[in-house]
């Protein structure tokens, strides 16, 4: 098994990790099962010998014992390693090594106590987290995190339970990041930051690395962590709705009026350029009003003829 490529990482704490994974020698196991019952002859010639000369009895029946015992316990060193797993054995309670490439092994030492865990990758998605962003309002935010054990000797022995280590940790990192930055950018001061509802990417990527920096520990590496769910607390989801709403209007209406104004820059230089029409300033002001009202009025105008002067 190729060793997996370094990716940047982020440095929590000071603690040292103690276990790392070291690479365990072991035989081919069809070359192990030959050798495991070579042992059967040598069994017999014992008990042979011990009949042949009585006065080496004891002795052979005494090494025979072992022998039967040794072979017994032989059975025990088989193991058969699956694409993207690995054994991690220990001895004692000592730990001994990892067995990682794929395949059918033979260990030498048949007491080795082996615990499996798989390289593969995996998807956790949180549970939905009410936190407070950084203006205080209160959102639902939630993730979907992939990972893949990448030390078998960490995950095993430097946490309890590193499935649980996962979620718990995950949570906190997004609980953390989501308290950093505002759901959406309407107050003033957000304005040119990032916002958790439009920088899914720059989000995404530093909630990976967060993620990534608290795991570390346990031999994990996060391939992906992205958003899964977002949005105001059911309290105040109303309320912040009609805000979105009043701000959409407000812009949409500034952009409106700033057009409109430029129309009628254009007309009246188109009017004067062209000598159409002359006007003084109460027909400019007049003519400014009409068209400011057709351009950013809501609702249809309803023409009017005037068969006078502008100023009957």
């Amino acid at each position: 098994m190729q060793a997996a490529p370094p990716t940047k990482q982020i440095t929590v704490g000071n603690d040292e990790i103690i276990f790392k994974d070291t690479q365990k020698a072991t035989i081919n196991g069809f070359l192990g099962i030959a050798i495991h019952w070579l042992a059967v002859p040598a069994l017999i010639l014992v008990l042979a010998v011990s009949y042949v000369h009585p006065i080496t009895a004891f002795f052979g029946a005494i090494l025979q014992l072992a022998l039967a015992i040794l072979w017994f316990l032989q059975w025990n060193s088989y193991l058969v390693i699956n694409p993207n797993e690995a054994q991690a054995l220990q001895f004692f309670g000592k730990y001994a090594g990892t067995v990682q490439k794929e395949g059918f092994h033979f260990l030498i030492n048949p007491l080795y106590q082996k615990k499996k865990i798989s390289f593969r990758i995996r998807n956790f998605e949180s549970t939905k987290l009410k936190v407070n962003d950084v203006n205080a309002n209160p959102i639902e935010i939630a993730a979907v995190i992939v990972w893949k054990v990448v030390d078998a000797a960490e995950a095993l022995f430097e946490v309890d339970n590193y499935h649980g280590y996962v979620q718990i940790q995950s949570e906190a990192a997004l609980r953390a990041m989501a308290t950093k930055y505002p759901y959406d950018i309407i107050e003033d001061k957000d304005i040119g930051g990032v916002a958790l509802s439009s920088h899914q990417e720059v989000i995404a990527q530093e909630l990976q690395l967060s993620v990534e920096a608290r795991l570390k520990r346990a031999g994990i590496r996060v391939l992906e962590a992205r958003i899964s769910h977002l949005a105001y607390s059911q309290e105040i989801a109303q309320a912040m709705l009609r805000r979105q709403q009043a701000s959409a209007v407000v812009a949409a209406r500034s952009e409106i009026v700033k057009g409109a104004v430029g129309m009628v820059e254009l007309a009246l230089e188109q009017l004067s350029a062209k000598n159409i029409i002359e006007l003084d300033e109460d027909k400019k002001a007049s003519m400014v009003s009409n068209l400011l009202v057709v351009l950013c009025s809501e609702t249809d105008t309803t023409p009017i003829i005037n068969t006078g002067t502008l100023y009957q």
